[in-house]
């Protein structure tokens, strides 16, 4: 009895029961996520990203060049402990000012921040916002109106994240006439400030042969966007802190060569 009982289960093939279509769903989200960490990972190791107790963020320690935009939301800002703030391993280099928006809107704090960034030896820029409702001849005016550059001050920039419900060619039409006329004023060719949206919908194809500065909150480089623009800077926080600043503001990288840097703005 139990030899012929051993030799029928000796004879049976054992099979593993299939996992039920929920078991496959972990496998394959586990599976995900482990790509996602692989990808962060070596995107992080490209760009050499690393927290910087100092500025509340991650920086691309790859760049050597780094900055910040402010603007009257940045209240009344501190020059000096700005000028001052620095990690170990990076600095703030280089500072873009709101000027003027529209046809007639100077920012509360432009006069001041354009001469304190002046009188503490910060590299500067002064910004334009772009308000498609209103014709770009009033805008060229009155921005030409209020900044005055100097030998070394980065060139000047449209940032353009508005639509305001406007035509497609209706803004890329004003926004070709406020580059060229900025730059016929003040012979240097203006950079374009937009997010990746924008980029593609109003920039590419149409405005190739200007520098870009691109806003990218969620990126870990730009490698897919940079192949097929000259982009010069990447926003790629908006929380960062800084000394002599009350609240958040931007942080940007300078993409190129301290070669380049020293060239820009001459």
């Amino acid at each position: 009895m139990a030899k012929k009982k051993k030799a029928v289960s000796a004879g049976k093939t054992k099979y593993l029961k299939p996992l039920p279509p929920k078991g496959w769903a972990i496998i394959a989200a586990v599976f995900l996520v482990i790509c996602g960490i692989i990808w962060w990972r070596d995107s992080k190791d490209e760009n050499q990203w690393e927290f910087v107790s100092k500025f509340g963020i991650r920086l691309p320690l790859k760049y050597p060049i780094h900055g910040i935009d402010v603007s009257h939301h940045n209240a009344k800002i501190n020059w000096d402990k700005l000028k001052n703030t620095r990690s170990e391993k990076v600095g703030i280099d280089f500072v873009y000012i709101k000027a003027t928006e529209g046809a007639t809107h100077l920012d509360k704090q432009f006069k001041r921040n354009w001469q304190e960034a002046k009188r503490v030896g910060m590299k500067r820029g002064a910004y334009h916002f772009y308000n498609p409702r209103v014709m770009s001849d009033r805008q060229v005016q009155n921005f030409i109106g209020q900044v005055r550059m100097e030998p070394g001050d980065l060139p000047p920039v449209l940032d353009l994240e508005s639509h305001a419900g406007k035509p497609d060619d209706i803004i890329i039409k004003g926004v070709r006439n406020w580059l060229e006329q900025i730059e016929a004023h003040y012979g240097v060719r203006p950079i374009i400030y937009v997010n990746e949206h924008f980029y593609k919908k109003y920039i590419a194809g149409n405005f190739d042969e200007y520098p870009l500065w691109l806003a990218g909150y969620s990126r870990t480089d730009l490698k897919d966007l940079a192949s097929d623009a000259h982009v010069l800077f990447w926003q790629h926080s908006e929380k960062g802190w800084a000394d002599g600043i009350r609240g958040f503001v931007d942080y940007n990288v300078f993409l190129h060569e301290t070669g380049d840097w020293a060239a820009l703005g001459e």
